[in-house]
């Protein structure tokens, strides 16, 4: 089983032609939205893009995970969707944009190193990574 999550980054609902935008064309994620599941009343838990990945990722509140902004460390020890998933025998990859900074202070006093693969993963959302880019690069 594969299960693609796409997360937009300052997309209003109504920006997709399946969702009936009067002059925007969106074929390749029309055809997406048709194949899958498209959430048409969904709300988000801050309105600051990271802080709002980092509770998708943990399933928990912004003042429970603590990464209530932009390049706030997602605390060493969270579980996130990438370890739940994993213990199903399922990769995780994160690809693009998440805006989730390490907790290396967390990380150094509990000897992980970002080498190990454990380390890797803490430092990347319980995720292994693609290819990230935080927005930063053309």
């Amino acid at each position: 089983m594969n299960i693609l999550f796409i997360m937009y980054d300052q997309l209003r609902f109504d920006y997709l032609s399946c969702a009936g935008h009067p002059y925007l064309d969106t074929p390749n994620f029309d055809r997406i939205a048709k194949r899958g599941v498209r959430f048409t009343n969904a709300y988000v838990q801050s309105p600051i893009c990271g802080a709002s990945r980092m509770s998708f990722y943990t399933g928990r509140y912004c003042n429970s995970h603590g990464a209530q902004m932009n390049g706030y460390p997602l605390r060493v020890g969270e579980q996130t969707i990438g370890d739940h998933l994993r213990k199903l025998d399922m990769d995780c990859w994160l690809l693009g944009k998440t805006h989730m900074r390490v907790d290396a202070e967390g990380m150094a006093r509990l000897g992980l190193s970002r080498d190990s693969v454990i380390g890797a993963r803490q430092a990347e959302c319980g995720f292994d990574t693609w290819v990230r880019d935080d927005g930063l690069h053309g």
